[in-house]
């Protein structure tokens, strides 16, 4: 059924060869399933949307494909459908059954070059946390779910998916001074009477203090140490004129060179 609505879809546009194929719209056709589209190999625009297709397996070839509308469809899962399309920038999946958040990311991070992407009204959207994790494995996305990705959401997902880096980052701080320093995570200690656990709370919270202290101190330091500036200039006061080079029994110092140093 699909590759008679294809071939129609073809006469009315006016394509003699597959080759002259660069957009190819079969929305609202009641498809329940594609055939191959690898002829098309110029293909850039393809418009799925509001059919009935539970499966995508007709893209394994379409390289040069920009733009792709399948929403409004039945699709549970993309896994392996869209691997293969590197040049992809606009995708629409919204109004579909995608459960699975990170096998669906998983599977668009090779699209580089990804700047639109609408997941909103599927039941993966339904997680409070989606949209910063599609941010941080998705960073070439600039539109998600018709909404701007901003830099502070950039900054938020960073933080929440990478909290190591996010702790070294803020730790020393580009040479700048820092002020406040992560915790140190520690186990809990289970204690059998009330005074020990404040007897032990209170060697940690002093422990603690050393440890940041030291901690802000090696941070100084090393602020102070990329913030040197070295120079070093010639004297021209040791260097002899023209006319006193060519004067007859006189001997001169070699030049004569001067070191700055800046903060």
């Amino acid at each position: 059924m699909s590759l008679a609505i294809i071939e129609d879809q073809l006469h009315k546009c006016g394509y003699k060869t597959d080759s002259d194929v660069s957009e190819l719209y079969l929305g609202r056709k009641g498809l329940k399933e594609v055939t191959d589209l690898s002829r098309f190999r110029m293909l850039r625009y393809l418009w799925l949307n509001h059919n009935k297709i539970s499966k995508i397996t007709c893209l394994t070839n379409v390289c040069r494909l920009s733009e792709l509308y399948l929403n409004n469809n039945e699709l549970c899962d993309i896994a392996g459908s869209l691997k293969n399309l590197p040049s992809l920038r606009i995708l629409m999946l919204n109004d579909n059954y995608l459960t699975k958040l990170q096998d669906t990311v998983k599977e668009l991070k090779g699209m580089t070059s990804l700047h639109t992407l609408n997941l909103f009204r599927n039941p993966l959207a339904q997680d409070a946390g989606h949209r910063l994790y599609v941010i941080y494995h998705l960073s070439s996305v600039q539109l998600l779910d018709r909404e701007n990705v901003t830099h502070k959401e950039r900054e938020d997902a960073f933080k929440l998916f990478n909290p190591e880096q996010t702790a070294v980052i803020q730790s020393i701080g580009f040479g700048r001074r820092t002020d406040s320093v992560l915790p140190v995570r520690r186990p809990l200690v289970k204690s059998s009477s009330a005074s020990c656990a404040r007897m032990s709370l209170g060697n940690k919270n002093a422990d603690d203090q050393n440890r940041y202290k030291n901690r802000a101190q090696d941070v100084l330091q090393t602020a102070r140490q990329r913030s040197v500036m070295q120079y070093s200039l010639l004297d021209w006061s040791t260097l002899p004129s023209s006319s006193q080079k060519y004067r007859e029994g006189q001997t001169f110092q070699p030049a004569q060179f001067r070191t700055v140093e800046l903060r």
